[in-house]
């Protein structure tokens, strides 16, 4: 068997209008400056607290807690209003691809909550797909190898038979520490030559692109 394994924000999902909206939220109401898309989107991929500590490290850590409350808060509060990512083009055909073939499985690691996890698979009717689902909360922060060692386990597949897709250097550095293959996406949060130099092996324009690559890299 074949793992693959996918990161969610800036991968599966373009979430950056929430996670920056939420962002801003949370620092307006801490008294804080808010900071650019950029630099909000710069830290995706990160555990919640790690992200918001690179973010303002010159604030208190009271200040730094109430900003992971904050952003908590009106992540949850858009959610409950209808606010909704959108699954990337091409998304939903290549896990439907991918999961049917007898000799593969797929699993997520996501620096999500699992709480914000389940509520994305529920709304895109993507329950049941994956083996395995590692979030930020029963983990230390991507690039930590914990969440990918974990899916793994659960789906008794190796390291030499598991490739970690994601759009960040934190994903492709955790890969790299897992001793996973690693395929980056060109269309999440940070730029693509970042991605090469965090041990990317190849990345995709697109998700037939993707799709190939995985196809190829699992003959």
């Amino acid at each position: 068997m074949r793992l693959v394994i996918f990161d969610v924000d800036g991968t599966l999902v373009d979430s950056q209008h929430e996670i920056v909206s939420a962002m801003s939220a949370a620092l307006t109401s801490a008294d804080l400056p808010v900071l650019s898309r950029a630099e909000v989107l710069s830290i995706v991929g990160l555990s919640l607290p790690l992200a918001v500590a690179r973010l303002i490290p010159e604030a208190s850590p009271q200040q730094q807690e109430a900003v992971v409350d904050g952003y908590r808060q009106a992540y949850q509060q858009a959610r409950l209003a209808g606010a909704r990512a959108p699954l990337y083009p091409g998304a939903m055909d290549c896990i439907e691809r991918l999961s049917v073939r007898d000799d593969m499985l797929l699993a997520i690691a996501t620096g999500k909550s699992r709480r914000g996890l389940s509520a994305l698979l529920e709304a895109e009717g993507l329950q049941g797909r994956f083996v395995s689902l590692q979030t930020a909360d029963d983990h230390p922060s991507k690039p930590h190898p914990a969440m990918l060692e974990a899916a793994m386990s659960e789906a008794g597949v190796g390291a030499a038979r598991a490739v970690m897709i994601g759009d960040t250097s934190f994903d492709m550095e955790m890969a790299r520490a897992a001793r996973t293959h690693a395929l980056g996406v060109g269309w999440g949060y940070h730029p693509v030559e970042v991605l090469g130099r965090s041990g990317a092996a190849a990345i995709a324009a697109d998700f037939n692109e993707l799709t190939r690559m995985i196809e190829e890299w699992a003959a």
